[in-house]
């Protein structure tokens, strides 16, 4: 099997255990919402004691760490497995909404907030920002894999590097800049979708510059 093909086959057993693996996340949080939430969803956050906390904060921690063993594990290449690791984590978001969709209802619209993530600060938005990344990541990481895979030009250089950096700093800042709201039960106030724009913006021309060939047709490491 050519490396294309072999690419391409993988990226289906990732979705698929990605998708799987969003059952089992969701599952988890729509006890906690049974638990913590039982007339459903909604801000002002309920502050969970601390040490069922700490359960949460590892939990999620693990949740990276398997998404990226997952990244490690089916590449052959640095860049190849980073690729893997975007889109089993783009699914993984992905799959993880549909699935509270399917089994209670919720999210209601796309641009209905929650509590995306606890590390290093409380994470708060509208669900369709999480999807709008995760999207990006799929195709990013997806495009990564196979351009990888047939040796094709993919070289992050400094431009690239630097527009990540400032499109992540952008994304974490819009996430988590409402700190009362993550950390002391307030309502959320309005997410800033500037920002968020303005990072996948960053991206998305940071992936570009990383695919252009380079002089001399230089292959993917």
């Amino acid at each position: 099997m050519n490396g294309p093909r072999r690419a391409a086959v993988t990226l289906a057993w990732v979705a698929a255990f990605s998708v799987a693996f969003a059952f089992v996340e969701a599952s988890v949080v729509i006890y906690l919402r049974a638990l913590y939430y039982p007339e459903g969803f909604a801000f002002p956050l309920k502050l969970i004691p601390a040490g069922y906390l700490r359960v949460e904060i590892a939990r999620e921690a693990a949740t990276i760490i398997m998404l990226a063993t997952t990244g490690i594990i089916a590449g052959w290449k640095p860049w190849e497995r980073f690729g893997f690791f975007l889109f089993a984590f783009g699914i993984w978001d992905i799959a993880f909404y549909a699935w509270l969709l399917v089994t209670v209802g919720w999210p209601a619209t796309p641009f209905d907030r929650d509590i995306l993530f606890l590390i290093p600060l409380p994470w708060i938005g509208p669900v369709i920002a999480p999807v709008a990344i995760s999207a990006f990541m799929i195709l990013c990481g997806g495009v990564t894999v196979l351009r990888s895979a047939g040796e094709r030009h993919f070289r992050p250089g400094a431009v690239s590097w630097l527009l990540g950096i400032a499109g992540t700093a952008f994304i974490l800042v819009s996430f988590m800049i409402d700190t009362d709201a993550g950390m002391r039960g307030t309502m959320p106030a309005p997410y800033n979708y500037g920002m968020l724009s303005a990072g996948l913006v960053a991206y998305i021309a940071g992936f570009l510059v990383a695919c252009r060939p380079l002089r001399g047709g230089m292959n993917a490491s």
